[in-house]
């Protein structure tokens, strides 16, 4: 049985091969059989990735973080750290581009993997700095329950005008 890497090779490998051989011909029919080779090999490939990520996150355990901001007020947002199950997963850094874009209303996809059903705690840890321009770093948990449904969780960092500090939160989305 091939790998997915095994097959890319050997199609990649074909391609070349065929596009020398249909090269080393003349005329329109040779440039016609070149194009219709080349749509074929493309296609072949956007199927090989579909393929890929099917097997690599099958929607029975997949599971996906995204990062959203509101107007970030009382929070510049440096770090996010995800820890699933106490096992650090994910880390990102964030330029003041990004920290722009979530501000504007973007939502950053941070971890896309795979869980086993069952109870999964999911911590998401954020340094910045907050209020009067001090060192900030917070953390936010949920129990995760995973059903064979794939599960989205967003890591939501917002305002609050009445305490003049940030809150966050874990929040799971309904499944589709």
């Amino acid at each position: 049985m091939f790998s997915l890497r095994s097959l890319s090779t050997i199609l990649a490998s074909l391609s070349l091969t065929c596009a020398v051989t249909v090269s080393a011909q003349e005329g329109d029919f040779a440039a016609d059989n070149l194009e219709n080779l080349k749509q074929d090999v493309l296609k072949l490939n956007r199927d090989l990735l579909v393929l890929e990520e099917d097997l690599l996150f099958p929607a029975q355990s997949q599971v996906a973080v995204y990062v959203s901001m509101d107007v970030g007020h009382f929070f510049d947002l440096d770090s996010v750290k995800l820890h699933i199950d106490n096992k650090l997963v994910e880390t990102h850094l964030y330029t003041e581009h990004q920290k722009q874009a979530l501000v504007r209303g973007g939502i950053q996809p941070l971890f896309k993997g795979n869980l086993k059903s069952g109870d999964h705690n999911i911590t998401a840890y954020f340094t910045g700095i907050g209020p009067e321009q001090r060192e900030f770093k917070r953390a936010a948990t949920i129990e995760l329950k995973k059903t064979d449904e794939p599960a989205v969780i967003e890591l939501r960092i917002s305002d609050s005008g009445g305490k003049q500090q940030p809150e966050f939160e874990v929040i799971e989305w309904p499944a589709p």
